[in-house]
């Protein structure tokens, strides 16, 4: 072990040679590991950080699971009451994993200014909602509070407030048709603008009005106990399809549950494609480092074709051979993993602290910055990975020196 480590180190350095013909060779293999190891890692905080956003978005407006009336499961707006006298309200205390449970009602109008209007959905929340998910949309005014009296404040998008011709401090009047007879004259409601929010998701934002929820019970002609659903925040986005069922198992069979993928399922589908581009970008850019180290362990094996003969014919084994050469391969994927790692990694902090780079087009991802993201364990299991597929791959060259004669090898120039 002490003279195979001896010989590769003699061979990293290139002191028994003057002149080595591998140096640029080794050169691009290195660089070919660096660009790979920083293209995987923006690949990976991106792509992922791009599905954390927009994870957190939809889930700031809906939860992650949902608990409604059969009757209003397919519906935007709330038809049938249910009452918050529930075993798991307020607290969801006979399921683990549950952060936040919320009562809410929504129901379908129609904003009116004097030169438009607009349809809406009005979303009707009240002392228990989580106002901290949306604090980070909130870009003009302030978030409502509904902790005292029937309030007239209301949330609105910047969107819609745009469409409208309003601004902050405005007051309009809203329409909402009555569920009982449609005959009967709508019932009105004005409100005033109390902050103004911009997510980045256009299908949310052209919609939704943040209101008291006491205004949809008095309209509804509900009691002060009936809402329109739960939603329910859970602790980590991942266990969101066993969570539900078993919400599902703990609430009355009147109940249903629907999650957030279930709501929105055509936007899950799109960031699900997220994985398959990283896998394929990570599975090219190894490839890629793979047949550069492999050319350039040929070529080191070239060079070294008369050390290889005379340690032969001092009896070296050709595994033991093979060894000095996979060590300094070894070696030298290592010098592009750090610089790979240090760079990429480097170029990944700026871009969360500064966001220095932003979509041409925002409306297509919701966002205005490109999101990064990624934890120590997604870099430690890359680089291993890296490490031993990129070794892997070296082995099938490596087996050249089995087949080198030692006075061919000698003479050989």
């Amino acid at each position: 072990m002490n003279l195979e480590y001896f010989i590769a180190k003699r061979l990293i350095t290139g002191k028994e040679h003057k002149i080595s013909i591998s140096a640029p060779i080794i050169k691009i293999a290195i660089t070919a590991i660096v660009l790979g190891i920083i293209m995987m890692l923006i690949a990976i905080a991106t792509g992922v950080g791009l599905k954390h956003k927009i994870r957190e978005k939809v889930t700031a407006f809906n939860g992650h699971v949902q608990i409604s009336n059969y009757d209003n499961n397919s519906s935007e707006v709330s038809v049938t009451p249910i009452s918050k006298n529930q075993d798991f309200y307020p607290e969801f205390t006979s399921v683990n994993g549950i952060e936040h449970i919320q009562a809410v009602a929504t129901k379908g109008g129609i904003i009116r200014t004097a030169d438009t209007f607009e349809g809406i959905i009005a979303k009707g929340v009240g002392v228990d909602f989580n106002w901290s998910a949306l604090e980070e949309f909130l870009v003009e005014g302030a978030l409502p509070n509904y902790a005292d009296d029937i309030s007239d404040e209301v949330l609105i998008s910047r969107i819609s407030a745009s469409r409208l011709g309003l601004k902050n401090g405005d007051s309009f009047f809203t329409f909402f048709l009555r569920d009982d007879d449609t005959n009967k004259i709508p019932n009105q409601r004005k409100f005033t603008i109390k902050g103004i929010y911009d997510s980045g998701f256009e299908e949310i934002d052209s919609r939704f009005i943040f209101i008291d929820i006491r205004h949809i019970q008095r309209m509804n002609k509900w009691g002060a106990d009936e809402i329109g659903n739960f939603e329910v925040f859970l602790e980590s986005f991942d266990d969101i399809d066993s969570k539900s069922a078993e919400i599902y198992g703990k609430t009355v069979s009147s109940l249903d549950t629907r999650t957030l993928k279930d709501k929105y399922y055509k936007i899950f589908e799109w960031i699900g494609l997220f994985d398959f581009n990283i896998a394929l970008i990570i599975g090219i850019m190894i490839i890629v480092g793979g047949i550069n180290m492999i050319t350039a362990l040929l070529v080191l094996i070239l060079e070294r074709t008369p050390m290889i003969g005379i340690l032969k014919a001092l009896g070296t084994t050709n595994w033991s051979i093979r060894k000095v050469f996979l060590y300094n391969a070894t070696y030298l994927i290592g010098v592009g993993l750090f610089w790979g790692n240090l760079i990429g990694l480097a170029i990944i902090t700026l871009q969360d602290k500064l966001k220095l780079f932003k979509f041409p087009n925002p409306k297509e991802y919701y966002i205005e910055y490109i999101p990064v993201h990624i934890d120590v364990m997604t870099v430690i299991l890359l680089n291993v990975g890296v490490l031993i597929l990129c070794l892997l791959m070296l082995l099938i060259p490596s087996y050249i020196i089995t087949k080198i004669t030692p006075v061919k090898a000698i003479r050989f120039e």
